[in-house]
């Protein structure tokens, strides 16, 4: 196929009805790590075996073009992840902010970038202060956790390098929050990691549940050595000696939410804390997985192609290439509007009468491959962990919601547990 056979300055772009998330990834699943349970760097298997996994100056601009375009905000973030985009250099990304320049169209362009940090020196971070990136620093905890999986070609660690990462970005007083990938390692570590991260500075905090299976039928037939998210919402494939155990998950969350409502509230954001607060009082979720439905958070690849997720890039989720279609139509496809209607038209009954629905709404599609104790398929593998979290804190979500509709802040619950704690009430 011609990618190019339709020029990008042909296609018009109309406004989306709705605003929709794009994850770029021009460098596609190339990345200097090779962390062990990283889930796309086989992604390279799905492309031809000389591909130049750097994305042509001329998908770039249709896709910066086509972006703004597309959407119906004043305010337009972009987010660039890999693999590792700063392995394709500073020059790369001075020209990626001309052209957001070029064709911003009077709206305000934000930037984030998703980083291992290993090789941030002055000259990118003096970029990033300048132009006010956003850097997602991705740590899984202190030196002995992180560095458990998250190794460089040759097996070494890496710690050291990405808190040389962090110093420099702290130097140059850039914004950043971290991303921990909980696995079965460090998920039985929850203080010693929420700890180190408050240590190091970081005032936002994601936690991200790594779940992975092992090939399929379906994944083998691609040369990939994990399973795809399940068609049917059942999977045999086992999940993988890191993933995270669903019950250790629960009380990791649990364990880390008891020591931040009683001393960090409004200090530093834990992600899955907020939304749960979101979901709570009504307010929704500005995260896909704890959302009713999902299919508004979109990936690109480096070549132009647009899947429906992340978590999604295979053939048969491939709605086309922005070289010849227009990225605001790919995103409201029908195709993608089934997708995202599925999350909450396929869950099992289980789901439907639990009592935490309303704020799980069954977690993301890729991980619902286990049966219901009534032998249901779709349950997610999760189940067990978040359950025990979302009970656990319900009446502090209470507490902190009436606040929020007194317009007070939700921070006066951390003294209202300590007059309690100390009443002995």
């Amino acid at each position: 196929m011609n990618l190019e056979a339709i020029s990008p300055s042909m296609l018009t772009e109309r406004v989306s009805p709705r605003p929709f998330h794009v994850m770029s990834k021009p460098i596609g699943p190339v990345c200097n790590l090779d962390c062990t349970y990283c889930f796309y760097l086989e992604k390279e298997n799905l492309f031809p075996p000389n591909e130049n996994f750097r994305m042509r100056d001329s998908v770039l601009e249709a896709y910066i073009r086509g972006y703004i375009a597309s959407q119906p905000t004043d305010e337009i973030t972009f987010t660039w992840q890999g693999g590792e985009p700063t392995l394709l250099g500073l020059p790369y990304f001075q020209h990626i902010v001309a052209l957001q320049q070029k064709h911003a169209s009077g709206k305000r362009i934000c930037n984030a970038i998703q980083t291992n940090g290993t090789l941030l020196d002055n000259d990118w971070c003096a970029f990033l202060a300048e132009h006010g990136f956003l850097v997602g620093l991705s740590v899984d905890g202190p030196a002995h956790l992180h560095d458990a999986h998250r190794v460089d070609k040759r097996a070494r660690p890496t710690f050291h390098l990405v808190m040389r990462g962090l110093e420099l970005l702290k130097q140059h007083g850039i914004e950043f929050n971290t991303l921990t990938a909980v696995n079965d390692l460090n998920s039985r570590k929850p203080l010693e990691v929420y700890r180190f991260l408050k240590g190091i500075g970081s005032r936002f905090m994601q936690f991200i549940p790594l779940v992975e299976r092992k090939a399929d039928a379906s994944a083998s037939a691609l040369s990939l050595g994990l399973a795809a998210p399940p068609q049917d919402g059942l999977s045999e494939s086992p999940v993988t000696s890191w993933s995270v155990q669903p019950r250790l998950f629960g009380e990791f969350l649990r364990i880390i939410f008891d020591e931040w409502v009683r001393e960090d509230v409004g200090r530093h954001f834990v992600q899955i804390f907020d939304v749960t607060l979101g979901n709570w009082i009504g307010a929704g979720s500005a995260l896909c997985v704890f959302s009713e439905n999902c299919g508004a958070a979109l990936a690109l690849e480096h070549n132009g192609d647009l899947y429906s997720c992340d978590h999604y890039v295979y053939p048969g989720h491939r709605l086309g290439n922005l070289m010849n279609s227009s990225l605001g139509d790919m995103a409201n496809s029908p195709e993608q509007a089934r997708f995202g209607r599925e999350k909450s038209s396929t869950l099992p009954r289980y789901c439907l009468d639990c009592e935490v629905r309303f704020v799980c709404h069954g977690e993301c599609p890729k991980h619902r491959f286990l049966q219901t104790p009534e032998g249901e398929p779709g349950l997610n593998y999760l189940c067990e962990g978040y359950r025990h979290f979302f009970n656990h804190v319900a009446p502090y979500m209470e507490t902190m919601g009436n606040l929020l509709r007194q317009q007070r802040s939700p921070g006066l619950i951390m003294d209202m547990i300590a007059n309690r704690e100390i009443s002995g009430s």
